[in-house]
């Protein structure tokens, strides 16, 4: 973990104790464990609201698919020992599995099972969402000892119309201008790559609600993929007038290096925080390539024509850490000070958001100080020659054609260092902090 991010120990509990009640539940693009998973989710943020979209339902190029639902599923040897149950985990049948009950041989079967060779000892996650099949998943070297003969494949499942559900918290402020905040809640039983996101996303927005605000924050709870394109076809139009930024979280609970998935192009107001935020407290980040990495949410946020500023920010970023779509991506991988390191990071990222606005001095040459108490003791309790900098370059560069975040990084400061001493000179009367592109526009 980068030791420049702080942790709180209560938080980083709270966190992992909701990741924890949320591990067991069977989600997928549709049914009931995502339905109890929002439902646990609602708990934590009454204000949540649950939707549903019915099967069938076009969504751009794509259809809402019909609701699965799976009560049990057991693969029997020919000596009638269990080799896999869904009972002892959710991982070992497909998603989306049709029923089936039927006894085959060992070859016949090989088709319908999955392993992975280079995890031996990790039982893969495998789906067929938009064909109909079916199969069981187990380690490979359970796999290995499989005999010749009749084995029993069981799985009681039924594909039926019935909806896909996601919910959105909006949380308003002073300004309509929005910044989104999306995250997945489909995939069974892993930690870090499904429940790390919604996790971090929850604490994040209930940081949120205890914040004067500026801006209006959307938290939204999907399915990935298809959940994101419905949300954008039911939304689009507001979300391109409002949404100035926005990250897409995943993959945030384990102590890897910060990994910046930038947008398409990589010049929005999200990549500036990420790139500002992650050279300050996480210089180690990995920058990713849009055109080689991209592999959640932000594919649908970023696609041309929708074209939204969505950024993704994860520790071990997807198809890349080893645990990725297995059991070994258990509740041992997602930490304490994972989750709580994440949280800080994503709040200061929307901390430069929130204070983004153009600067601007309003005296003409350099200000008095002395006689304002300003020089040279600049506040009680700092290292005042680092303040005063500090101050003296915010004069020196607020020109009014500059925002905070890119006087921030011209003197080479973190932006939230800068706003006590901002609202310092605001009451001296010496600094404007304005945000023209408000349809409220608000002075800090």
């Amino acid at each position: 973990m980068n030791h420049a991010l702080g942790t709180n120990t209560s938080e980083g509990q709270a966190m992992h104790d909701l990741a924890t009640r949320l591990f067991p539940l069977n989600r997928s693009l549709t049914g009931p464990g995502v339905r109890a998973t929002l439902a646990i989710l609602q708990q934590e943020m009454p204000g949540l609201v649950i939707e549903a979209i019915p099967s069938g339902t076009p969504c751009f190029d794509w259809i809402v698919p019909r609701e699965w639902h799976i009560r049990s599923a057991r693969l029997t040897a020919p000596g009638g020992e269990v080799v896999v149950d869904f009972a002892h985990h959710n991982l070992h049948v497909v998603g989306y599995s049709i029923p089936v009950n039927t006894t085959l041989d060992l070859e016949a079967l090989q088709p319908h099972l999955h392993s992975r060779p280079d995890l031996p000892d990790a039982i893969p996650y495998i789906t067929s969402y938009y064909a109909e099949n079916w199969g069981f998943c187990l380690p490979h070297r359970q796999r290995q000892t499989l005999l010749p003969g009749l084995y029993h494949a069981f799985i009681d499942s039924q594909l039926e119309p019935g909806c896909l559900n996601y919910a959105e918290l909006v949380i308003p402020g002073r300004s309509t201008r929005e910044v989104l905040i999306s995250t997945y809640i489909c995939h069974p039983s892993m930690a870090n790559n499904e429940l790390s996101g919604p996790v971090v996303a929850t604490y994040l927005a209930k940081w949120v609600m205890q914040q004067p605000r500026r801006l209006t924050y959307r938290f939204v709870f999907i399915p990935e993929t298809i959940g994101s394109l419905c949300y954008l076809q039911r939304h689009l139009p507001h979300l391109k007038n409002r949404v100035v930024a926005g990250f897409n979280i995943t993959c945030v609970g384990d102590e890897g290096e910060f990994n910046y998935l930038p947008t398409r192009h990589g010049q929005t107001l999200s990549d500036r925080v990420a790139r500002h935020v992650l050279g300050q407290v996480a210089p180690g980040y990995h920058r990713k390539d849009f055109r080689w990495h991209r592999g959640s949410d932000e594919r649908q946020y970023n696609a041309p024509g929708i074209d939204l500023p969505i950024a993704t920010i994860t520790r071990s970023i997807f198809h890349e850490y080893a645990e990725y779509h297995t059991s070994l991506d258990d509740l041992t991988l997602v930490t304490q000070n994972g989750l709580s390191g994440s949280l800080e990071l994503y709040r200061l990222f929307l901390t430069c958001l929130e204070h983004n606005g153009m600067v601007q001095t309003m005296v003409l040459g350099e200000p008095q100080l002395g006689r304002r108490g300003l020089y040279p003791n600049l506040s009680r309790g700092g290292k005042v020659g680092e303040e005063l900098d500090m101050l003296l370059n915010l004069l020196a560069y607020a020109d009014g054609k500059t925002d905070l975040l890119a006087l921030a990084e011209q003197i080479e400061v973190p932006l939230w260092s800068l706003l006590p001493i901002c609202d310092t000179l605001i009451r001296q009367g010496l600094l404007a902090l304005s945000f023209p592109d408000d349809d409220n526009p608000a002075t800090a």
